[in-house]
């Protein structure tokens, strides 16, 4: 696992080539250009507010600034989730000519991927952090754990990636099972709502490594509370199984890539 990471920083230049080439891929002769990256967020937001206009939460059939603010703090990291995972595993497959071909840390296609969905979430973060400034949603102390939960989340991410990429190239039918998750996943995890709304069984849904680092952010951001530490600590230890397991095994079937293909 050493000997992986060690080759993975002596290789960074190519991860950085091979994300920029995404990038570039993915903008090129586009109409929106960079406004693909708040495109789907802007959608999920929209979708969460009618979500809660259509049960009418706590009795409720107004959604307050704060609620649409949560909503936008959770919608961002959730978009890249999806596009993350969406391009990373199809890494490979969408590379075979370098995988068959060129010698390189094979794992470096789905870290790619997954870097060139940093730069979207970075333009979207910045469009809400003016959000936030127009809504006069002050700062404080807490804010400081937005970094640490936003790296949590994007290790965690890229662990999905990294095994997703290796599944694809032996089960084909993975892309279709990804495509129906991220479609069904977000009723699932707190991003309309909050895990409080259901006080018998908000439990449950915490067990989703994600729910707790979205719920921290908003946590933070709106209503400037610390987040949950243990069940922080629970999905930074998911985060760092998930990515540690996903190199391994990784590596461990690597050697099988270039019949698979």
């Amino acid at each position: 696992m050493i000997a992986t990471l060690r080759e993975l920083v002596r290789r960074r230049d190519l991860l950085y080539m091979l994300a920029l080439r995404d990038i570039r891929v993915r903008y090129k002769q586009s109409v929106m250009g960079f406004l693909w990256a708040i495109l789907m967020p802007g959608l999920i937001v929209a979708a969460g507010i009618l979500v809660r206009y259509g049960f009418a939460v706590s009795g409720r059939t107004v959604v307050t600034a704060s609620e649409m603010l949560a909503v936008s703090v959770k919608s961002i990291p959730w978009a890249f989730l999806v596009g993350a995972i969406r391009f990373s595993s199809n890494s490979l497959i969408n590379n075979t000519s370098l995988v068959t071909k060129i010698y390189m840390p094979r794992e470096i296609f789905p870290l790619a991927a997954t870097l060139a969905q940093i730069t979207d979430l970075l333009v979207a973060l910045t469009l809400l952090a003016v959000l936030l400034v127009v809504f006069h949603v002050g700062a404080s102390w807490e804010l400081l754990w937005v970094i640490p939960i936003l790296l949590i989340f994007v290790l965690l991410v890229a662990g999905w990636g990294i095994l997703l990429a290796a599944a694809s190239l032996f089960f084909r039918d993975v892309k279709y099972i990804v495509e129906v998750f991220l479609t069904f996943a977000i009723f699932f995890t707190p991003v309309f709502y909050d895990s409080s709304l259901f006080p018998h069984y908000g439990h449950w849904l915490l067990l989703n490594p994600v729910a707790p680092l979205l719920q921290g952010l908003s946590a933070t951001v709106v209503y400037h509370r610390a987040p949950e530490l243990p069940w922080v600590a629970y999905s930074t230890v998911w985060a760092l199984v998930t990515c540690i397991g996903g190199l391994a095994l990784f590596k461990r079937l690597e050697p099988y890539f270039a019949e698979s293909i």
